[in-house]
């Protein structure tokens, strides 16, 4: 048996390394390592409790937004505080405009240039993938920056700016939306409809997200010239909707109002969701501690020296064991027959996170373009929330990758604790004090390494959208 170290990885929004032990051209064990501490936790304490909403989208400039509303919902716990509908909605808006531009950016950019890789030619599919995906070269690049950059002004009518907007607040959202601006946003949402029915899917969004089996799936992408059905014919020649299995435990903490919060098992459905079972373990962090500890009652202390510790994340576990969170998580436990159908065959793996990815950006736009006609301009976009003097509050949303919580407890109007859980954190952790690997770490045992092996653990990582610096913060 032999170990190598793979990364740090390219095309990944912060620092990342892979130890694989390898026997036999096979991963039998792998620990994920987030090289980079960034300590956002300890710059909050001590502060203003309203000086979140500026210091943590920060934490990431590329999941910014998700990082302000998971602050705003905190914040609106502590003052008691529900934001009035047009709030609501301009929220989810602003939200789902960087997320479904997360999926797409990861597509294009981050996750098929893999496949455009040498060692793939002489696949039937290669010479096109390759045309089309090439870093910095495939024909499909141009065309999605240039939707991405038209999609993107959204955030101008929504936010004010991105990344960094300070519209998100407890009370709602401090950009009111008039007439004018709403009938600007619906005509940019007909704008990149347009693009992915054309380019991404040569299909209508429902027709997409009505597939409702994977045998459906594979006779849409045989008729299909579109982007995803080439990733989709690459997909089905590698084989990698049986690749990247983890646990088959997946968690949700629900978004837009559309996608319940739960947790969701193959033998038992879907689950409500506890956030009291939620407990982070830092055996094998470089961090002090000995027990697992609810993330209210968190520390993030550096022990640099820790014996057996390989990684700056910390392991969140639900109530004690390893889930994984993101697009696929929120699908299934929203129940659709498509994600549902693909686990129920081959688990979590690279294809059924794809497939999710593409699926909710079917079902989200139509949702938005809905979410637009129904703000009532003139009305009430931002409600007074006065903070209280002490206090705790927890603020859960879905960011791109997945489930992100943060923790906040205020004592004399200055905040005493702020602990942050975010998708990659839940996706990417190490064992834990039990030896129980993290989600990413299970999902790469078995497949090829080493020297000539096929870039399958690059799929395999990739599949889940790595965000480092959101998992050490």
């Amino acid at each position: 048996m032999k170990r190598i170290q793979v990364g740090p990885f390219n095309r990944v929004e912060g620092d990342l390394e892979i130890g694989l032990d390898i026997d036999a051209g096979r991963v039998v064990a792998a620990r994920v390592n987030s090289p980079l501490f960034r300590g956002f936790e300890q710059i909050l304490v001590g502060r203003d409790p309203a000086d979140a909403l500026a210091v943590v989208p920060r934490i990431c400039g590329i999941c910014s937004v998700a990082q302000s509303a998971a602050a705003a919902s905190a914040l609106a716990a502590l003052a008691g505080v529900t934001p009035p509908p047009n709030g609501q909605l301009a929220s989810r808006l602003v939200l789902a405009t960087e997320n479904l531009a997360d999926h797409l950016t990861h597509f294009h950019l981050f996750f098929m240039p893999d496949f455009a890789r040498a060692a793939y030619a002489g696949r039937h599919w290669h010479d096109e993938v390759a045309r089309r995906f090439t870093a910095q070269q495939g024909s499909a690049v141009a065309p999605w920056l240039q939707a991405r950059a038209r999609f993107f002004n959204l955030t101008g009518f929504l936010a004010g700016r991105w990344p960094h907007t300070l519209a998100l607040q407890p009370g709602g959202s401090s950009k009111a939306m008039t007439a004018a601006e709403r009938i600007r946003i619906l005509a940019l949402l007909r704008e990149f409809r347009a693009f992915l029915e054309g380019r991404l899917f040569a299909d209508s969004l429902e027709a997409f997200a009505g597939l409702a089996a994977f045998d459906e799936l594979q006779a849409w992408a045989a008729s299909r010239d579109g982007d995803f059905a080439l990733f989709l014919r690459a997909a089905g020649d590698l084989g990698l909707e049986r690749c990247g299995r983890a646990a088959d435990r997946f968690l949700s903490y629900g978004a837009y109002g559309l996608f319940p919060a739960g947790l969701w098992q193959p033998d038992t459905g879907a689950q409500v969701l506890d956030p009291t079972k939620i407990a982070e373990d830092v055996s094998h962090s470089w961090l002090y501690g000995d027990v697992p500890l609810p993330p209210a009652q968190g520390e993030t202390r550096v022990d640099a020296d820790k014996a057996d510790a390989y990684t700056w994340c910390k392991a969140p576990r639900y109530g004690g064991q390893v889930v994984e969170t993101g697009a696929l998580s929120r699908q299934l436990v929203a129940g659709h027959p498509l994600l549902r159908d693909l686990v129920a065959r081959h688990g979590g793996s690279v294809t059924a996170r794809i497939v999710a990815r593409m699926v909710e950006v079917a079902r989200i736009v139509p949702a938005m373009e809905n979410w637009v006609r129904a703000i009532e301009p003139g009305e009430p976009f931002c409600l007074p929330a006065p903070l209280p003097d002490s206090g705790q509050a927890v603020g859960l949303v879905e960011a791109a990758r997945g489930g992100l919580g943060h923790w906040l407890s205020v004592k004399r109007g200055r905040i005493e604790r702020y602990q942050i859980i975010a998708p990659t954190t839940w996706n990417f952790s190490p064992r834990d004090a039990a030896g129980t690997p993290g989600a990413l770490e299970q999902s790469l045992v078995g497949l090829p390494a080493g020297d000539d092996a096929p870039p399958t653990v690059q799929h395999v990582v990739r599949s889940f959208d790595p965000c480092m610096v959101c998992t050490v913060h």
